[in-house]
């Protein structure tokens, strides 16, 4: 065969993705067919990465954000030399593969983060590319720009009709991302057909009016228009760039280019035998030729731009010892030498304290102690820094040119806020947290689930966690919020009861890398609880007793989080005057504490003992599974209601006579 032409080596891509659909009878085809000449011009000809070490830190950031079209970026490691053999794409969409139906971070090489709800990948690339700016700020000297990488993303049509590519795309223009370049799959199509009866936005203005630079009129399947619009792309230092490719979905079948049925179904086998004859391929499924797959990695200059840099790194950190120890650290997601025993410390002198506080008070507070530890530290809130309490004193914005800059105002965009963490915290060297009311975790809860699913490394804090905010009524007031968060799997949700919990909590999530955590906290003062030292350290597993008869024996169990906590030590004290012996357990994480060894969840809630009451401010059946349909439950049942705090507890039934009544029922 002579030397490959471009779109042989796009084709390349075309019938990698047609055959592994086929052979799946499942998948989507059209959009791999369609986006295949520009995955050819940027993997070939711009993309800086390295097939042999997928993980080289200064490598270029590729998102697929219409990660249904995840042949496309399979096809695309695989040519380009990754550790992802032919095999693998014969496997497409089977279990155990390493070619899920959506890409997956963490699960195949050279996969940057797990894409698929629209317009996720999108909001991750403005935090790859957040993350690279502000690191470059951080450890980049005169003479080496040892932090010099781009964050590319492919989209289509679904991507930009998620009210979250708004979001994103707003606060990727106002922190001026200009090594963020977006792709735009204008293929005019999706599930239900053309797009023209419900997207008939001016995308292109929108995404000025954001700030960011947009390349018009590209043929996505001419790479000379490419290049042109990529070059633009380049040439903007201070805006990122949109770039609008109009492109065909299917591109290259006789029957079923430009129309929904390419979306997401298999072709057919004769249609592929048609798309073989349409476009010059005789090859065989899933064959590629020599020189095709030579003209692939012939162009591939990884090995030699990451030894390249690593000579870069290593001048460097012979001039700047500390920085670049530092950098190394952070990279590999290690917390500094020493952090342990000062966090101990800190717990420590926070219980010795024994301050009456509200947990988000408690919540900054760490803050403030942990940050000067973390220099990776990066946090934000939804417009709602002052009453989250999550600015602290060494706070700086991201929308700065300072070195240090660590605070992220998201403004009201709870969704991307999230899916902006999640990416902060995959590229690397940050360890971000995020912030709002509780009740709003609704918004961004599909972002906490895939904070959960890649796993990220990402902390979400939730204040004003009940009915204890007040005034403000039911539509601020979460009920069923911890119970959804909790049910999401390896989503660790902490609500603590005081001061001395919430600093455990904050530790816990900070020394956490399998997943995400929840931080759940009161608008409300909680009164600390004292505890022995061997009390202090249990609070880590998640449930623990906090209180037993002095006798230690008891016939009751009372167990309680956050604000309930205080409620059931009073309603224990009440019972035992009057003859009841009551052991209170307190459960700041039901998931840290669903992990405990048989024995410990056994010794906190030994099964002999029937008679348990679970009390928290939330939705009422989750708990069954502590206290069984012989135990209780006092929880909600309905909606919250306008009122001072002390005035709803009441109401609703969180009073230490409501306690005392659900025991005696017990029997």
């Amino acid at each position: 065969m002579t030397t490959p032409s471009r779109r042989d080596l796009a084709n390349a891509i075309r019938f990698l993705a047609a055959d592994a659909v086929e052979a799946a009878k499942s998948g989507h085809p059209g959009m791999p067919m369609g986006m295949a000449d520009i995955a050819e011009v940027l993997w070939n000809d711009y993309l800086s990465h390295s097939p042999k070490n997928p993980k080289w830190f200064n490598r270029d950031r590729f998102v697929l954000s219409n990660g249904h079209g995840s042949m496309l970026q399979y096809a695309l490691l695989h040519l380009s030399g990754y550790d992802l053999p032919i095999e693998e794409l014969k496997n497409f969409r089977q279990m155990h593969s390493l070619t899920a139906g959506h890409p997956e971070a963490n699960h195949t090489p050279g996969v940057e983060t797990t894409t698929g709800p629209l317009g996720q990948g999108f909001a991750n690339a403005v935090g790859f590319a957040l993350a690279e700016k502000l690191l470059a700020q951080r450890f980049n000297r005169p003479e080496f720009e040892i932090v010099d990488h781009r964050t590319w993303v492919f989209m289509g049509d679904g991507c930009l009709m998620e009210g979250i590519s708004h979001e994103a795309a707003s606060l990727a223009g106002t922190w001026k991302l200009g090594k963020l370049v977006a792709f735009w799959d204008d293929n005019g199509i999706s599930i239900d057909g053309k797009v023209e009866g419900w997207f008939t936005d001016d995308t292109a203005a929108r995404f000025e009016a954001y700030g960011w630079q947009v390349v018009r009129g590209v043929d996505g399947h001419d790479p000379d228009s490419i290049k042109a619009a990529i070059d633009a792309a380049l040439a903007s230092a201070d805006r990122p760039t949109l770039i609008c490719c109009r492109t065909t979905i299917g591109f290259g079948s006789p029957n079923k280019a430009g129309k929904e049925s390419s979306h997401g179904a298999p072709l057919g086998k004769d249609e592929i035998v048609a798309m073989r004859a349409e476009l010059g391929w005789p090859h065989p499924a899933f064959e590629i030729p020599e020189a095709i797959r030579d003209g692939w990695r012939a162009v591939n200059a990884g090995t030699v731009r990451e030894d390249a840099w690593n000579r870069l790194f290593d001048a460097y950190a012979r001039q700047f010892p500390e920085q670049a120890a530092e950098l190394t650290r952070r990279s590999h997601g290690e917390l500094p030498e020493g952090f342990a025993a000062a966090a101990d410390a800190y717990i420590a002198k926070v219980a010795a304290d024994g301050q009456t506080i509200a947990s988000r008070k408690a919540s900054q507070l760490a803050i403030e102690a942990f940050a000067p530890l973390l220099p990776e530290l990066v946090g934000g809130s939804a417009d709602l820094a002052h009453s989250n309490l999550t600015l602290w004193k060494a706070s700086t914005s991201v929308a700065s040119s300072d070195p240090d800059a660590n605070y992220v105002f998201y403004g009201v965009r709870e969704f991307a806020m999230t899916a902006i963490s999640n990416g902060l915290a995959l590229h690397g060297g940050f360890l971000p947290f995020d912030a709002t009311f509780l009740v709003f975790s609704d918004y961004a809860r599909n972002a906490v689930r895939m904070s959960a699913l890649i796993p990220a490394h990402t902390i979400h804090v939730y204040t004003h966690d009940s009915i204890g905010l007040g005034e403000d009524g039911p539509t601020h007031q979460p009920v069923e919020h911890l119970a959804s968060l909790r049910y999401i799997p390896n989503n660790d949700v902490w609500r603590p009861c005081d001061a001395v919990e919430s600093a455990v909590a904050w530790r816990a999530a900070i020394e956490r890398r399998e997943g995400p955590s929840c931080l759940v906290f009161s608008r409300q003062n909680l009164q600390h609880q004292a505890r022995t030292a061997q009390q202090l350290a249990d609070i880590a597993r998640g449930g623990y007793v906090l209180s037993d008869p002095p006798e230690a024996t008891f016939d009751l169990i009372l167990i309680a989080t956050g604000s309930e906590v205080e409620l059931a030590m009073q309603a224990a004290r009440t019972l035992e005057q009057q003859g009841t012996k009551v052991r209170v357990v307190s459960m700041p994480s039901t998931d840290v504490f669903d992990r405990q060894p048989p024995e410990w969840r056994e010794g906190v809630l030994p099964s002999w003992c029937r008679r348990r009451i679970a009390i928290e401010a939330g939705t009422a059946d989750f708990w069954r599974k502590y206290v069984g349909l012989d135990g209780a439950v006092i929880g909600m049942d309905s909606f919250g209601a306008s009122a001072p705090a002390d005035t709803l507890f009441a109401h609703f039934g969180f009073t230490v006579e409501r306690v005392v009544e659900a025991a005696r029922a017990l029997g």
